[in-house]
């Protein structure tokens, strides 16, 4: 239950923190949420057009999704190009938070934590300056999770006593474990 929601949570966060970026480069660079799939946020600065994929951390998927991320990349720009056959497009992977001192990762550019931030605000500080609105805004939900927290428990012990507990509260480990591996 706790790593389901903890999952969940973390859902939550990136998608907020993927939000804050967008909004922050909007007000900006004029950036905008982007329409091409696999790709989070567009903007133009110094002459060149950005894609990035925002990821809430730096360790965020295997060499697959690493390489469908790449993919999305390469068929981005190209879309881009057809429109525009000059334009420099520079592709990121953005991560709000960590650290990776090596960004320049041929295909794309990994900037995490500062650099992320610096690069998306033009702020050195802004990766510090973020951190006490959003401890404002968990201290505000922190009560709402509690009681959906407490629901979610109470719903699942209501069901799993029903299921698999005699009139006395005892398990009934029999109808458990057929429930959970008997063939059908």
């Amino acid at each position: 239950m706790d790593a389901h929601i903890s999952s969940n949570e973390e859902t939550i966060f990136g998608d907020w923190l993927e939000g804050l970026a967008i909004f922050i480069n909007t007000k900006v660079y004029d950036g905008k949420k982007s329409g091409i799939t696999g790709i989070d946020l567009e903007f133009d600065h110094k002459k060149r057009r950005h894609i990035v994929n925002i990821k809430s951390g730096p360790n965020w998927g295997n060499s697959s999704q690493i390489a469908k991320m790449i993919d999305d990349f390469k068929t981005a720009k190209k879309a881009l190009r057809t429109s525009n056959s000059k334009l420099t497009i520079i592709a990121v992977n953005g991560c709000c938070y960590g650290i990776d001192n090596s960004p320049d990762k041929g295909d794309y550019f990994k900037y995490c934590g500062q650099r992320f931030w610096e690069f998306i605000s033009g702020s050195a500080n802004l990766y510090t300056e973020i951190i006490e609105p959003p401890g404002y805004k968990a201290k505000e939900r922190n009560e709402d999770f509690n009681k959906s927290y407490a629901l979610i428990i109470n719903k699942f012990t209501k069901e799993f006593s029903n299921e698999f507990c005699n009139d006395n509260g005892e398990i009934d480990w029999v109808r458990l474990v057929e429930f959970n591996s008997k063939k059908y």
